[in-house]
């Protein structure tokens, strides 16, 4: 090999060289979210129409107007800049119908796999109606009070961000107070627990007994086998007893 083309692979090797080792350090310095789909979060932070955001990320109650296609990443990138703030990384976002919400839930899970996202449903029942919501919307919306109250009385630094998604429907419709601070009824493997109380617990918290268990918020008893059917759940339950422990 003559001089000449040593000196010319040696100008071509050296700027790949170069940007090798700027990579490097710039992955040093700023490492890679572990979500490929958080660049788009990242990028959205970084243009210079949302620099006029970051003065005001600090308030309590933002209103924003952008694509529908946009609110997933734009509601992510918000609260990234206020969990970077100090601020509590609960989010509410309130959206126009129920669908959105749960398009929203979707995106957002996507962008944020650490984030809690917590979908709050409206009653699908209007308020002249003598109708009464399904055992399931009444069951994920007590579940969402309930996660809300922990999140306010825990004494824990929360380390991922949450967000609340509820429609402009289901934000208005009335909440009984102190409904998220009632404990569930939690049972367990191997513990012991009153087969005659336990069924008063769980009348207690509206669930029917019925003779075959069908449907959501529904339970029955025969002998040592308690059959339920949760309301948040997706099959139901049954529980064999051997006297009061739960086999």
């Amino acid at each position: 090999m003559s001089a000449k083309n040593s000196e010319a692979l040696s100008r071509l090797d050296a700027p790949e060289k170069s940007k090798n080792e700027g990579e490097s350090a710039a992955k040093s310095i700023a490492p890679a979210h572990p979500n490929p789909l958080h660049g788009l979060v990242d990028l959205t932070i970084e243009g210079y129409s949302f620099a006029k955001l970051q003065a005001k990320v600090t308030a309590k109650r933002l209103d924003l107007i952008a694509p529908a296609g946009a609110h997933p990443t734009i509601a992510s990138a918000i609260s990234d800049l206020r969990f970077g703030h100090g601020l509590t990384p609960v989010n509410l976002v309130i959206t126009a119908t129920g669908r959105e919400a749960e398009d929203l839930a979707a995106s957002l899970r996507a962008l944020e796999p650490t984030a809690e996202v917590i979908e709050f449903p409206s009653w699908e029942t209007l308020p002249h109606e003598r109708l009464s919501p399904s055992a399931e919307t009444v069951g994920r919306r007590v579940r969402a009070l309930r996660r809300l109250h922990e999140v306010a009385t825990s004494q824990e630094t929360l380390d991922h961000p949450i967000f609340v998604l509820a429609s402009i429907r289901a934000a208005l419709q009335p909440i009984v107070a102190g409904l998220g601070e009632r404990e569930p009824v939690t049972l367990e493997q191997g513990r012991e627990y009153s087969l005659f109380e336990l069924p008063l617990k769980l009348i207690d918290f509206a669930y029917e007994r019925v003779d075959m268990v069908t449907k959501r918020g529904e339970f029955a008893v025969r002998g040592g086998i308690l059959d339920v059917f949760p309301t948040t759940a997706e099959h139901a339950y049954r529980l064999e007893f051997f006297g009061d422990e739960i086999e």
